[in-house]
């Protein structure tokens, strides 16, 4: 009756021991937590900009900028995987600017990603701080094979529009 299994403690002395070893190990723990809970923000900040900077080194995002977003990297693997699709916009000034969106993407979802494209750029850059984008897209349209992509509840594979493709960014013409 006395017997004891193995592994288990055979007096109140020896439990004793192992619970106060057990709890020690959970406070070396939760000080260790406490620990990196106390890096100072610029620190931090550091810490995950070098590591930014080795993810960025990888042959996938190696075309990604360096003040990447979680945004594009997103984007990038979308196109990896084939979730998403690169469609080219070309400026009158003749810039070329890739846009990235998903498959299924609308009209409305292409003009969103100039957005974004743009207002990134612009922060990297320093440029215009504010671009009225309500004024841009009544005074400019996209163009595709001569045709106007200017329904935003269309999808662009319905106007032909496939990965690397070219759409023009133009001035529309007034009518008098």
């Amino acid at each position: 009756m006395d017997e004891v299994k193995e592994g288990s403690p055979k007096n109140v002395d020896e439990a004793e021991l192992v619970e106060k070893t057990v709890v020690d190990e959970m406070k070396e723990e939760q000080e260790e937590e406490d620990d990196e809970e106390a890096l100072p923000h610029s620190e931090f900040l550091d810490i995950f900009e070098e590591g930014l900077a080795l993810m960025v080194q990888d042959p996938l995002l190696c075309d990604l900028p360096i003040q990447v977003t979680l945004e594009e990297v997103n984007s990038q693997v979308a196109l990896e995987y084939g979730q998403a699709m690169t469609v080219r916009v070309c400026k009158a000034d003749g810039e070329v600017m890739p846009i990235v969106v998903v498959q299924s993407a609308t009209v409305l979802d292409l003009k969103k990603a100039i957005c974004r494209y743009m207002e990134l750029k612009q922060q990297r850059e320093g440029g215009v701080k504010h671009i009225s984008w309500k004024y841009v897209w009544r005074t400019f349209h996209l163009v595709f094979n001569g045709e106007q992509v200017e329904d935003d509840k269309r999808k662009l594979k319905d106007y032909g529009i496939r990965n690397r493709d070219e759409v023009t960014f133009l001035k529309k013409l007034r009518r008098k």
